[in-house]
Formats: C-alpha cells, structure tokens, sequence
C-alpha cells in the first residue's frame, strides 16, 4: 500500500512530516510513503503579516486543494495554523503527543532584557504582544516573518533585541541549543499561548482509507487538547487578530483548560477529560 504526505517546503513543516511519517513506518512496515512538497500563500507572500493576507488559512488552503482533489492522500499541519474551519469533505484524522507548547523569548546570548527596559521585539501576532506587555510595559513591536533560520539571522544581525518563537518549532529544528542564543520560555500562567501550539494535526478525507491508518498513530489525550481548543476558536470565531490564549492538559483523566481572549482577564478550570467540551464552553461563557 502506498500512501501521499502533503505538506508545506519549509524545513519545520518537512521535520513534523518526516516525525509522521516515521510512526506510520513503525505501525506499518510495508506501507510506502510519499512526500509530496506543496507551496501556500503564507509560504510566498512575506512582507505583510499573516492577518493582512487572510489569518491562518494561507498556510492551509493550497494543500487542503491537493487533498480534495486527491494529489495527496493526508496532509501534515501545525495544528496552531488551521483554519477556523476546514474545507468540506476534509476532517483531522489524528494528532501526535503535543510537542512542548511555550512561546519562548530569543535573545543574542549574554543579553538582558530586563522587565522595564525599552525593546524593540519581533512578532507579528497580537496575542504575543499583549502577552509581552504584560510582562515588559515598555516593549515595543515590529512585524517579522519568514522561516525560523530567518528569523534567528535577522534577530543576530541585530535587526531586533528580541524575537517570540515558539518552542516547539526550536526544538523539532535541533535550534533550542544554538549557542548564538539564549531562549527564555514562558509559563503558560503567564502566557498564553496559541490554541493547539506545539501539536502536529493529520488532515484526511471523511470516509477515507487514510482514517484507520492515522487512528494508529494519533496520541489520545492530545486528541481531547485539541477538540477542547479548536471547539473554542470555532465558537469565539477567532482569527489572527484576536489575542486569544488556549492551553490545555489531562492528568489523571481531568482535562485543566485555561483561556484568555484578550490576554489580560484569564480563567482556568479543570473537570473529567469527557467532559472537555462542555467544560470549554462553560469558560467561554465565564470571560
């Protein structure tokens, strides 16, 4: 049996590939897989941020063409860049045990940046920014994009005393240890971060061959993160211009979700992990 992988050229979006990939080869050692290498919008346009050329969907919306139109057979995403709603026909099969789910500060090494100190720091999402200032009152932001090895060269080539990036990504890169940098994570009591950050989502048909294949690989309690998170972006109708905050974990078969929709009044709740759902509706109610 041979199987087609989509997903995005960058070298995070191949390495979160290559990690679906190489669990489907251990679940299935004769099936024969394909990756099949597709460029977004979000991909080629650079110079606006993502909000200001269509949210999260212009990392999606290409790929999701190729499944429907069966070029690939499942695609591999950063769960944190779904669309509110996927196209019709198309469903997440499964996800991979949550990689870790931090936003981290980078810095030059040996420099500090101490809480009331003026900065300039590097992020183009809203809910980083309000996060930050919380944190650091006197920052000050300008947009960045591009992959993380650009973005690490222009925060070197000191274009910026600081840049937001996600932990996660660090990590899959083997980026978490440069010496050129330090990384300070943040605490998700302190900040928030994106719905669904450091998951990987496996999209495929409904009614596919592909579901039975990827419910062999998919991590069970990430899977219940991910509907507590997604269910409240849908209901907030959130795009890349709200500073939403979701995190969510089960421990001892109780799910904690903690959400913010504007990064400054915060809830967290915890209740049985079957009752995830109505448990984030209930803190949508409460904010």
């Amino acid at each position: 049996m041979k199987i087609k992988i989509g997903t995005r050229k960058s070298k995070l979006a191949v390495a979160q590939t290559n990690m679906v990939a190489e669990k489907l080869r251990k679940a299935f050692p004769k099936l024969e897989i394909e990756i099949v290498y597709i460029s977004t919008k979000g991909d080629l346009v650079l110079d606006k941020p993502i909000a200001d050329i269509g949210g999260r969907g212009v990392f999606v919306s290409e790929i999701e063409n190729a499944l429907l139109d069966k070029t690939i057979d499942i695609a591999v995403h950063s769960a944190k860049d779904l669309p509110i709603e996927l196209a019709d026909g198309l469903e997440i099969s499964g996800v991979l045990e949550r990689g870790n789910y931090r936003d981290v500060l980078a810095v030059k090494r040996g420099k500090t940046i101490n809480k009331h100190d003026c900065c300039k720091i590097g992020t183009g999402s809203i809910r980083r920014q309000v996060n930050f200032k919380n944190i650091y009152p006197n920052a000050e932001f300008a947009n960045i994009r591009g992959n993380v090895d650009t973005r690490l060269k222009k925060l070197h080539n000191g274009e910026y005393d600081g840049i937001i990036l996600a932990a996660a990504g660090l990590e899959r890169l083997g980026l978490i240890n440069d010496e050129n940098f330090d990384f300070i994570p943040f605490d998700y009591k302190d900040f928030l971060p994106a719905p669904c950050q450091g998951i990987i989502a496996v999209e495929g048909r409904k009614k596919d061959f592909t579901k039975e294949i990827i419910k062999e690989i998919r991590d069970k309690n990430t899977l219940y993160s991910f509907e507590a998170e997604r269910l409240v972006s849908r209901r907030l109708n959130a795009d890349c211009g709200m500073p939403l905050g979701v995190y969510s974990f089960v421990k001892d078969k109780r799910i904690t979700i903690a959400l913010s929709k504007d990064g400054i009044n915060r809830i967290e709740k915890t209740a049985d992990f079957k009752n995830r759902l109505t448990l984030a509706k209930e803190l949508i109610l409460c904010l």
